[in-house]
């Protein structure tokens, strides 16, 4: 049986990915309404979203609006796919069956 992606798997990541794939391609987030969707302090997104783009699922993009930084987040054509086969493995491991039968008598 097929493991979840350990890079998405981690629950603020997952969190990340799950609300950037609400996202029609090519759309970007801001940063400060991803932190408030994950509930998560500054650093902590931007650890996170070091991880995401460092394995190609997220792209950010920093720049200017007047002289505010802004900080603006897309979900990759990688991530997304990513996220399907992630979505996709997990419905296996919770479809009715998908369990062995000797591991269902182990219960």
């Amino acid at each position: 049986m097929q493991t979840p992606d350990e890079i998405i798997h981690q629950p603020v990541r997952l969190k990340i990915m799950a609300a950037l794939n609400t996202l029609q391609s090519g759309q970007w987030l801001e940063f400060v309404a991803l932190r408030a969707i994950v509930q998560a302090t500054d650093g902590n997104l931007g650890a996170h979203l070091g991880t995401l783009e460092s394995a190609g699922y997220v792209v950010v993009k920093k720049d200017f609006v007047g002289r505010k930084p802004r900080t603006r987040i897309c979900l990759s054509r990688l991530g997304r796919e990513a996220f399907s086969r992630y979505v996709s493995t997990l419905q296996a491991i919770l479809a009715p069956g998908s369990l062995g039968a000797e591991d269902a008598d182990d219960g």
